[in-house]
């Protein structure tokens, strides 16, 4: 009978083995890879890596056909320490998965070198009811609706294009929600810009706008900020948000959020209407075009309306 340690040696002479680093850097160039947590349930809950999925050790060959339809698609599995996987690792190299990998050392050293990790809170009652229609959907599910909660996203304007943006993605459950516009609510506002009711004319729209977002849903923590882009505070607003939504009305303000999302590797989701016509463009740097590489000269003043 083999002991542990023959078995161990055994797997790793035909199992290769990375470190935290290398697979971050595979993570971050988006390498189309299937990474799974073969730990239990509860160990996962108490932390994972982003992109993970848990397939409890004693269910891999089960359930690995559904999580990897194609036996030559790079795999990754990870456990606490490393060693539970590169068992696991050997196993679906005995079943015909031609690229499989291990993280060395496991779960445990990507968290200590210091790699970004999730760690979930219960969802409430009131949470798995709000949410609950969109668990039933195969594109978000439980762990997706959790990253909706854990995400942050910086809307730009609460006018025409902002408030519908606002209220969906209220609803929709993103757990920060910045909001910035420096204007006051006015009546000609008030047959689009459905985040302001009658009663707020004369208030600041990122008041009235957070209000409106408290009120749909109170999971949502609202930021918000009564003041203009400038060159001079951009890159300090938008450095901890995963995601930039501009529905700005200016030229210069869209060529100041394109430049600034570039510039710090944030996907900018950008909108643009006039009248009946509308545009939306999601810009995300080194994955194709910017909106300056679109557009490189803006138009002269007062040629286009806002």
């Amino acid at each position: 009978m083999k002991t542990l340690r023959e078995m161990l040696g055994e797997a790793r002479q035909v199992v290769r083995e990375e470190g935290p680093a290398e697979l971050k850097a595979r993570l971050d160039t988006g390498e189309p890879l299937v990474l799974i947590d073969v730990r239990d349930p509860d160990e996962y809950r108490d932390g994972y890596i982003e992109s993970a999925i848990n397939i409890s050790r004693g269910f891999l060959e089960f359930r690995i056909g559904s999580a990897a339809t194609d036996p030559n698609l790079p795999i990754v599995l990870y456990c606490q320490t490393g060693l539970r996987s590169v068992l696991a690792a050997k196993a679906l190299k005995d079943l015909g998965y031609t690229n499989v990998t291990n993280l060395a050392g496991g779960y445990q050293k990507w968290a200590q070198s210091g790699l970004p990790i999730v760690k979930d809170s219960p969802l409430t009652t009131d949470q798995i009811q709000r949410y609950s229609r969109h668990f039933l959907l195969g594109q978000i599910g439980e762990k997706g609706q959790r990253k909706l909660l854990r995400s942050k996203v910086l809307l730009i304007g609460a006018g025409g294009l902002g408030s519908p943006t606002a209220l969906y993605l209220a609803a929709a459950g993103v757990g920060t929600l910045g909001v910035m516009d420096g204007d006051r609510v006015d009546i000609t506002n008030l047959q689009r810009q459905i985040l302001h009711k009658t009663s707020d004319i004369g208030r600041p729209k990122v008041e009235s706008a957070t209000e409106m977002i408290r009120a749909l849903n109170p999971d949502v923590t609202v930021v918000p900020y009564p003041v203009r882009l400038t060159v001079d505070n951009i890159e300090e607003i938008i450095r901890d948000y995963d995601l930039i939504v501009d529905g700005s009305d200016n030229f210069e303000t869209r060529y100041l959020v394109n430049d600034a999302c570039y510039l710090q590797g944030k996907t900018n989701v950008h909108g643009s209407i006039f009248q009946f016509e509308g545009m939306a463009t999601v810009f995300t740097p080194d994955k194709g075009p910017c909106y300056r590489c679109l557009y490189p000269t803006p138009p002269p003043p007062g040629l286009v309306p806002s």
